[in-house]
């Protein structure tokens, strides 16, 4: 089952300094039927205008994933960590026991982010923050993974402490990835960049494609795409 969740149609609204849409409830957005996909909780799809940005605020017990896809995003947190990440890189938080932080768009041009918050198979834990790289060109035509807290991926993800995986393509025009995922994991697929087809399903970018008992998935770019998958229980 795959069913395709309009750009469109999404939740979210416009403000002075930011652009967003919601693909579950959140913030002023609530629908009862889109409170989240397993263990993914928040999808937004965030623009922000340049020298503004999130001030300082709480997190506890959650993993906070943001992944890049225009500008660079400038993070602080009440542990002392800073970090800028930029376009095609990743950083996760780790909330944990309770962290504050901000985010800041510090560029001169809008930086564009998906927020996504996975929660933790457990509560507590001491807080942490990380960023990496993942140059496209490590992902040209095939997933990589960027988070994961599934204990047989390879070191080069960052942490997250959840049983789930973060994942990335980038594919040209008519080049398809594949992805298997296990029995009963849930699935939810966004194009950052450009259109794809999701087993047959058409999904533009912006959109989010929300994926029930598919094992495999035959991801093909209709144009130039850059993708980001999640892996849920």
């Amino acid at each position: 089952m795959i069913e395709r969740r309009p750009f469109s149609a999404l939740g979210g609204g416009a403000h002075d300094w930011l652009k967003t849409k919601h693909h579950f409830s959140f913030a002023d957005y609530y629908d009862p039927k889109r409170m989240g996909w397993g263990a993914l909780r928040v999808w937004n799809d965030d623009e922000i205008a340049p020298g503004t940005g999130f001030p300082l605020h709480p997190h506890a017990d959650m993993e906070i994933i943001t992944y890049v896809r225009q500008g660079a995003i400038t993070h602080q947190d009440s542990l002392g960590n800073k970090g800028r990440t930029e376009a095609g890189d990743v950083q996760v938080m780790s909330a944990g026991t309770g962290i504050r932080h901000s985010e800041y768009n510090l560029e001169p041009e809008p930086t564009k982010i998906f927020q996504i918050w996975i929660e933790p198979s457990s509560r507590g834990g001491k807080p942490s923050w990380g960023a990496k790289p993942f140059p496209k060109k490590n992902r040209s035509g095939r997933f990589v993974t960027l988070a994961s807290g599934i204990e047989q991926d390879d070191g080069d993800a960052l942490p997250i402490r959840a049983d789930a995986r973060v994942l990335g393509a980038t594919l040209k025009a008519g080049e398809t990835a594949e992805y298997l995922a296990a029995a009963g994991r849930l699935l939810y697929l966004v194009p950052a960049v450009g259109s794809v087809e999701v087993n047959g399903v058409r999904i533009a970018v912006g959109d989010g494609a929300a994926i029930e008992s598919e094992r495999l998935l035959r991801v093909t770019a209709i144009e130039e795409a850059e993708i980001v998958l999640v892996d849920v229980t």
